[in-house]
């Protein structure tokens, strides 16, 4: 935070387009591989953008993996040995406990229904797509010169591929409820259920009880092997979280941090007869933890029956969020449970084995060895119980846990089922498509040409007959999957009367959905953002390409605008508690980063409401218990007092109020000086784009591979999210990839990625978008041959060798 004072930004959420012209001819490259049938030309566009062409589509999933490679090797090798667990054969023996943690949750499972599951055709996109990224591979074998700074630098090459890699690689998707059964059984072991609604109310409303047979106190280190298996790779000798002014805070790139394993995302369509344009817009930005380089790449893909531009991840072929020249498509979470702990007893005289049905059953163990650079290879043994694998064996109380998840069923690769959809000409088609997507969970939001718009709920649904899924159960058979949901029994909408349809991750089970027959899930985050960007979609009689811009960059908080109106009553005597009552009457609740209203809003919101409001309402005893606050229940409680603080409640809700804002204004004087004039939140919050190697050796990496920082804005409830580390304000969650679509005048849409596109440190598109990112600036998504030959600054043709 000090380094920040000395690099504030003035910030602007104004959106513009940046320029399109480019000013040299373009740079050329023929490069001869073997694998392709009859060529393949990528041109780079000026923001760093690749538009494969080619003639087959053979040869274009060839060249998405070839320039992925390209582009982005390092990152993608590193998520290929992570997720295999091969980490150790090339950065030594530390890595083995995470390469054992990864291997338990790899996809191992019949591979011929696995392909079948993702649709005709998909086996062979991901063949292709592979033999591309091999060619480069062996490219760099006869040019070791243009091998990425990264591998010399530890000292290795890069791997080649198999085409299940792509697929059996499931520990980097979007885990869904795990973590969060852990902690409730843990408040109910230390307090109850009713000290957990604090933590987390369901929604819909439901009443959870105990499983029969739970023990919910549950042994500490529980989830420690998860937590390594879906964690990323952290290097250097401080694997620790640290302050941004000491020594680095790469640990959260690593998406370690709950907040951000969280994948938020806004996305809406707007119907013709809505739109300023008279055609359909799309705007989607999925949210994701930041880091160097960055988690999504977009590309175009041109190909005879195929032409589809937008956003994926680089490790994957096909495109995830944008269009195909017919219709477009963007994603947010949708909160399936996909996930279930279950707890066995151990047999005593042979702890093989546990009990199920009565009977003792063994536990499936496989044996396999990991390759150890510098040493001898390391036998592990991966052990199974028939509904997952185990993670953690309690001796004090002779209990096994291991863990049953939907994303280790066939079809489960997160995003690899796009390749699917991205190819759909029509809602029914897309819908189809959708029926059949398994992870991450997602609500899809639909444009077309024709002028419809739709939204579609997706993933695979567990059906729990007799429990919920919101704590962990006995492993006894007494609770078991009884399969899985229809897709078609998610809900869905087509063209909406209201000519607009919106995600935000909120709980968005249509009025009259049976969710207590189907119990798909009962975590979702707060709905501040879907509020914001409902009301702002209402509020205008129609919505063009700059206003869906200009949404995606607001910065307007909802729960602050709700806590001012319980506030502006208020009168304080107490001095630092009259003295932010002053400040923040008044505000309009915009949290820009020169905002001295949004610094003691968020340090008050992030820092101190939440902690005193589960002093005042929890038994004394339980507040310990008691580790994080459910802001959705949190404001309702505040804003209704009688039912959570009860006998003059609305007095009681006062006094936490102003107690609790006096604490943050000494807060922000400690944080940012005595005088409110100087306070800017800008000064505080802040994002920072870390590499995962910058920490190896003794740190003189860091400013060649990291980006940033940079003063950020908004909070975690804004349109703009940007969730912090409350500790010091660092960013670790937000958008990673924004896009508004054209429907139909495609080169009229506009996208921005950040930090920048490319992987390779000294290339100017690593870091070249990160400033125009936090200005809220976007290029145009060109798609169009002849825009984008107009845009080209390089040309790379790929010839059959």
């Amino acid at each position: 935070m000090r380094c920040l004072s000395l690099i504030v930004l003035l910030l602007s959420t104004v959106v513009t387009a940046v320029n399109t012209s480019s000013a040299a001819a373009p740079q050329s490259q023929t490069i001869k591989v073997a694998g392709l049938s009859q060529g393949a030309e990528i041109l780079v566009d000026q923001w760093g953008v690749p538009h494969i062409y080619a003639q087959s589509q053979d040869d274009a999933f060839f060249a998405q993996g070839f320039n992925a490679a390209r582009d982005r090797l390092f990152q993608i090798d590193l998520w290929r040995r992570r997720g295999l667990g091969e980490l150790s054969a090339v950065f030594g023996p530390s890595y083995v406990q995470q390469d054992r943690a990864a291997r338990l949750f790899l996809f191992r499972g019949d591979m011929q229904k696995e392909w079948q599951s993702y649709g005709k055709g998909a086996q062979r996109i991901s063949e292709r797509f592979v033999a591309g990224i091999n060619a480069y591979v062996d490219y760099l074998t006869q040019n070791p010169a243009s091998l990425p700074f990264e591998f010399k630098q530890a000292g290795y090459a890069p791997a080649r591929w198999k085409t299940d890699d792509v697929v059996r690689i499931r520990s980097h998707g979007l885990t869904r409820n795990l973590t969060q059964e852990v902690a409730r059984a843990g408040v109910v072991c230390a307090a109850s259920l009713e000290a957990d609604l604090v933590r987390s109310t369901p929604q819909p409303p439901w009443k959870t009880t105990v499983p029969a047979g739970l023990d919910p106190c549950l042994p500490a280190g529980l989830l420690a092997v998860f937590t390594l298996a879906t964690d990323n790779v952290i290097f250097g000798n401080d694997k620790s979280i640290s302050q941004h002014d000491s020594v680095e805070p790469v640990r959260l790139a690593g998406a370690d941090l709950e907040a951000a394993r969280l994948e938020g995302s806004n996305n809406w369509v707007v119907a013709p007869s809505k739109s300023a344009t008279g055609r359909p817009i799309m705007a989607n930005d999925p949210h994701r933890a930041y880091s160097a380089p960055s988690l999504r790449y977009i590309a175009h893909l041109n190909a005879p029956g195929m032409d589809v531009i937008g956003a994926g991840e680089p490790a994957l072929p096909g495109i995830s969020i944008g269009h195909n020249g017919t219709i477009a498509f963007g994603l947010t979470i949708f909160s399936i449970d996909q996930e279930d702990l279950y707890v066995y007893e151990l047999n005593p005289a042979n702890r093989a084995q546990y009990k199920y049905k009565g009977q003792w059953e063994p536990f499936r163990v496989q044996k396999e060895m990991i390759a150890v650079k510098g040493g001898a290879a390391v036998p592990v043994e991966l052990t199974f119980t028939r509904h997952g694998p185990v993670i953690f064996i309690e001796d004090a109380k002779q209990r096994a846990f291991a863990v049953r998840s939907g994303w280790l069923e066939p079809g489960m690769a997160p995003y690899f089922g796009s390749i699917d959809y991205m190819l759909a000409k029509n809602f029914t088609q897309f819908k189809q498509a959708m029926l059949n997507w398994g992870a991450p969970t997602e609500n899809q939001v639909y444009a077309d040409t024709a002028g419809n718009i739709g939204w579609v709920a997706g993933g695979l649904t567990p059906i729990r007959p007799n429990w919920d899924g919101l704590m962990p159960v006995p492993g006894d058979g007494r609770y078991e999957w009884a399969g899985f949901l229809s897709g078609d029994k998610l809900p869905s909408s087509f063209n909406p009367k209201q000519g607009w349809f919106a995600s935000a991750n909120e709980m968005n089970l249509p009025a009259g959905y049976p969710y207590e027959k189907y119990k798909i899930g009962f975590e979702w985050p707060n709905d501040a953002r879907k509020v914001r960007i409902g009301e702002v979609l209402d509020n205008k009689a129609k919505v063009s390409i700059e206003d869906s811009m200009q949404l995606q960059n607001d910065l307007v908080s909802i729960p602050a605008r709700r806590m001012l109106a319980l506030l502006n009553p208020l009168k304080a005597t107490e001095p630092k508690a009259h003295a932010a009552l002053d400040l923040l009457r008044g505000w309009n609740t915009v949290e820009n980063a020169q905002s001295a209203q949004a610094a003691l809003f968020e340090v008050w919101w992030s820092r101190h409401l939440n902690r005193e409001y589960a002093r005042a309402v929890l038994n004394p005893k339980d507040v310990a218990a008691v580790t994080a606050v459910d802001t959705t229940a949190m404001m309702a409680a505040l804003e209704k007092p009688a039912g959570r603080f009860g006998r003059q409640g609305k007095l009681k809700r006062d006094q936490l109020l102003l107690s609790s804002l006096a604490l943050a204004w000494i807060d922000m004087e400690r944080l940012a000086g005595p005088d409110p004039k100087a306070w800017q939140w800008g000064k505080l919050h802040y994002s920072y784009y870390a590499h995962p190697m910058s920490t190896m050796g003794d740190g003189s990496l860091r400013g060649k591979l990291n980006v940033g920082p940079f003063p950020a804005q908004g909070g975690a409830n804004t349109v703009s999210q940007s969730s912090y580390r409350p500790a010091d304000f660092l960013k670790v969650n937000g958008p990673s990839f924004r896009v508004v679509v054209d429907v139909g005048n495609w080169d009229n849409s506009r996208a921005m990625n950040t930090p920048g596109q490319s992987g390779d440190p000294d290339n100017p598109h690593y870091r070249d978008l990160a400033a125009s990112w936090g200005n809220g600036t976007y290029f145009p998504l060109l798609y169009s041959r002849k825009a984008v030959e107009g845009a080209t600054e390089r040309i790379i043709r790929l010839q059959p060798k």
